[in-house]
């Protein structure tokens, strides 16, 4: 394989919300390419409930993202991060339009991403490495269920683009990936309804939904040295959903 198609010799990754569907397909992306992970969850019960298995190089943590302490702490306890990935998010239909749960959500998605980015600044400039957030195509594509989780990922669009300019001065790449529609548990109750899941697969150009895995070599390419040009932009990956 192609140097510029891999992960150099020691590689380290932290997946915020690894231990999600999507943080853990990513984080067994990084695991298959030789890297080591540091996957985390909000609480003990979402690491009880991963689908990530016990592999070598692999580490599961608790984090609260919410918690300027504890992300900080965290943060200092790694010696090597070559990448960040911030995948840790929460959605809460119809309630969005209570104050405190659209606050609730976008401290978790958004000020949670910036929480991180900012704790693991040091380690990242000290590496050259790269940070990838999870956005979402509800950046631009809003819902009307869900103000706070629509606004919190236009906000890491814009987050993402803001750190890019500012920390490429200290070689850090800021790149984000938009999910379209993808399967997991965050809508696996929507999903039952088979005439919503079926309109939604047929819009796309694949006509079906994507899978967790679906997203985790777009991540994985934007912290290779092959995308080494690439800050400040949003990889969309919908299977075509915006497309037409």
């Amino acid at each position: 394989m192609s140097s510029n198609f891999s992960l150099a010799p020691g590689f380290h990754a932290v997946v915020i919300g690894g231990a999600g569907d999507i943080g853990a397909a990513i984080s067994n992306q990084f695991c298959d390419l030789g890297a080591t992970v540091t996957a985390t969850g909000a609480n003990e019960t979402d690491l009880a409930r991963t689908l990530l298995k016990p592999r070598a190089g692999l580490a599961l943590a608790t984090l609260d993202v919410t918690d300027d302490a504890a992300v900080t702490s965290f943060a200092q306890n790694h010696q090597r991060v070559d990448a960040l990935v911030n995948c840790a998010g929460i959605l809460a239909r119809d309630k969005e339009f209570e104050i405190e749960t659209f606050m609730k959500v976008v401290d978790v998605n958004l000020t949670g991403t910036f929480r991180t980015c900012m704790a693991f600044r040091s380690r990242l400039a000290e590496t050259k490495g790269s940070i990838v957030n999870i956005a979402s195509m509800n950046a631009t594509l809003a819902l009307p269920r869900i103000p706070a989780y629509c606004a919190s990922k236009g906000g890491v669009v814009m987050l993402t683009k803001a750190l890019a300019l500012k920390w490429a001065e200290e070689d850090i790449r800021v790149n984000a990936v938009a999910p379209g529609y993808i399967e997991t548990a965050i809508n696996a109750a929507g999903r039952t309804d088979l005439a919503h899941y079926q309109r939604i697969a047929d819009r796309t150009a694949f006509k079906r939904w994507g899978q967790p895995e679906d997203i985790a070599g777009a991540v994985a390419f934007l912290c290779m040295p092959a995308s080494r040009y690439a800050t400040g932009t949003v990889v969309v990956v919908d299977g075509g959903f915006l497309a037409g």
